[in-house]
């Protein structure tokens, strides 16, 4: 029977399953001194959309090139949502437990601050395995991307408690969460945003910049993709 052939439509979810499963096991591991959480979570993305890509890739191979070769912008990168989650964290428990009248514009900056941090947060690890910039840059391409995309950008952000959540509902599925907590989450985000990247990825190209050769053929490195990432965000929402 065909469905069950080695290159059939059953061994293929099968084999997309291990793949997953395996990909989540590395991200928790190399998630465990908690400061290198940065990089894994872009080399988690980054083997998420080569997955729904369907591209050929060894999921350890490609998760440590990722994992090294974005160590350091991924981790400055994590320490600094660190800190922003710190400082809008310790903000929203002075507003809570101070008897103090806050000013009304405060509380409406500090919640502006927070969506804003939440939409950045959602797409900068995707971002940073794809497109290779300057921190500063690679921050505020995500923001502009994650407001684009708002709807998915949403759904993206619904999936990020996954593996808290379904442990909250049963201990049981604890054995889920080690096994697909992260790993689904991000092939799930990686099928909603994948069509934006790819459309990204071909106004690059289309623009003359032929000559940057790109690593590996894998992630682009342009400075300014900051009007490829509108044009393209737009162009899928009018195609909707």
């Amino acid at each position: 029977m065909k469905f069950l052939d080695v290159d059939g439509p059953l061994m293929h979810f099968l084999g997309k399953v291990a793949d997953l499963m395996w990909l989540n096991i590395l991200t928790m591991i190399c998630c465990i001194p908690i400061v290198t959480a940065g990089a894994s979570f872009t080399a988690l993305h980054y083997m998420a959309l080569k997955i729904v890509r369907n591209e050929e890739c060894y999921i350890t191979k490609g998760f440590f090139k990722s994992f090294l070769e974005n160590f350091r912008q991924s981790t400055v990168i994590w320490l600094l949502m660190i800190g922003v989650a710190l400082v809008l964290g310790g903000d929203f428990y002075i507003i809570l437990k101070s008897d103090l009248e806050i000013n009304r514009v405060i509380r409406i900056v500090i919640m502006a601050a927070a969506i804003m941090a939440l939409f950045t947060a959602t797409m900068v690890f995707p971002m940073q395995a794809k497109f290779a910039n300057p921190i500063l840059r690679t921050l505020k391409n995500a923001f502009v991307l994650g407001i684009l995309q708002f709807p998915k950008t949403f759904l993206m952000m619904v999936l990020l408690p996954f593996p808290i959540v379904i442990c909250y509902l049963s201990w049981r599925m604890v054995p889920i969460a080690f096994m697909f907590g992260l790993s689904l989450p991000a092939y799930l985000s990686a099928l909603m945003y994948n069509k934006s990247f790819m459309k990204m990825e071909e106004r690059f190209w289309a623009a003359g910049q032929e000559e940057q050769e790109p690593d590996d053929g894998e992630r682009i490195f342009s400075d300014e993709p900051d009007e490829s990432i509108q044009a393209a965000a737009l162009a899928e929402a009018e195609n909707k």
